[in-house]
């Protein structure tokens, strides 16, 4: 029998943490567009991308349909969030600190939906920790380039690091007898904590250019 089977949550669960993923992305996009001080058009179109980016490359791949050209939901959750980020930009006083908060939720949680949707195309578990990464991080890295800057996944910062650690963690919660909303909710907290620690902490992956000019 299937993981996804034993293991799987509702529907109706996975939607909710696919349309709150949807909105802090939408709200990092439009953060990030008003930072470079977009239009309006700019700024809806940035919080589009980043918002469905990685999950349409996702359901492109696993051969499913692209979940917000079937449900508009979607679109509407997109729309609205990006009203409220221009409205209450102000009170978002702490533009950096704001995106970063909503970006890394994002990413948590797009990794959640990214691996389980692997687990029910029953793809191995390396193939679904691919896809809850790429989900995660997809949509960032259209924004940057879009807004002229590179994107964060190719840093050497703790990235999509914290998204693949996540996925570990879920297929590890799923070998016990654990609630499936647990395995969710500690799955969501690893890869937060984990960007959290390395930004407080500086944490990086090692540079080769580093090591070179200390060589010369």
């Amino acid at each position: 029998m299937s993981l996804a089977v034993l293991q799987t949550p509702s529907i109706d669960v996975f939607l909710l943490i696919d349309i709150l993923g949807t909105i802090a992305f939408a709200v990092s996009g439009a953060l990030t567009a008003m930072k470079k001080k977009l239009d309006v058009f700019g700024i809806f179109i940035i919080a589009f991308v980043t918002s469905v980016g990685g999950g349409t490359l996702r359901d492109v791949l696993i051969g499913a349909n692209v979940v917000w050209m079937r449900h508009l939901t979607f679109v509407y959750v997109i729309i609205i969030a990006t009203i409220l980020a221009v409205i209450f930009r102000k009170k978002l006083s702490y533009v950096r600190r704001s995106l970063f908060l909503f970006d890394t939720i994002g990413i948590a949680l797009y990794t959640v939906v990214g691996v389980e949707k692997g687990i029910a195309a029953d793809f191995p578990a390396i193939i679904c920790i691919a896809l809850g990464t790429m989900s995660a991080c997809f949509g960032g890295v259209i924004r940057d380039i879009l807004c002229n800057e590179i994107p964060v996944i190719f840093r050497k910062n703790i990235y999509a690091t914290a998204c693949i650690m996540g996925g570990l963690v879920y297929f590890l919660l799923l070998k016990i007898p654990l609630s499936e909303n647990w395995v969710v909710i500690i799955s969501f907290s690893v890869v937060i904590t984990i960007r959290l620690l390395a930004v407080t902490f500086n944490w990086s992956l090692p540079s080769i250019y580093k090591a070179e000019e200390e060589a010369t």
